[in-house]
């Protein structure tokens, strides 16, 4: 599938069959993230792979919504900010380094048939604590993977016109 294709395939899927998946879908998933670029190749990033029934309770207790409970896999993905760049002026980039991590799971997700959510709403200092993270790791969205059991109904985007201009 062409990259276009995936972006345009991508969607917020809140429904996941009960079906489980197959390990070479996962580790295909893996290695795309593993070469996400980050701010000055700092990687400061870690990922849990979160499968087990103990794993799930605790993701579900820090985000309980029917639908999210559907997915039989979930990627915690965490900043460690102590490897973190920092620009001069003091902004962290480890927020959007993460974040090009994740979008590479996604992508790969779709491309392997698999549905996958964005979820940052969810109750980062309970989340902190039941996974025992150290102080300076933290929790910074969870990503539900599983075969979709709908698929996309719409997606309203906006205009060119509205989005990208000459400078």
């Amino acid at each position: 599938m062409k990259l276009f294709d995936l972006i345009q395939n991508r969607y917020s899927c809140r429904s996941y069959l009960d079906k489980p998946v197959e390990e070479e879908k996962i580790a295909y998933i893996k290695e795309c993230m593993r070469f996400a670029p980050s701010a000055v190749n700092r990687q400061p990033w870690q990922f849990r792979i979160v499968r087990s029934q103990e794993g799930r309770a605790k993701l579900q207790a820090c985000y309980d919504r029917p639908w999210f409970n559907e997915a039989p896999v979930y990627v915690l993905a965490s900043l460690l900010h102590e490897q973190e760049w920092v620009r001069a002026d003091g902004k962290p980039h480890g927020n959007i380094d993460v974040a090009i991590a994740v979008e590479h799971l996604c992508l790969a997700a779709t491309e392997q048939g698999l549905g996958t959510c964005w979820v940052c709403n969810f109750d980062a200092k309970r989340c902190h604590q039941l996974f025992q993270m150290p102080e300076t790791e933290e929790p910074v969205v969870i990503i539900p993977i599983g075969y979709p059991a709908t698929g996309l109904t719409s997606r309203v985007r906006k205009a060119s016109e509205e989005l990208f201009f000459e400078a």
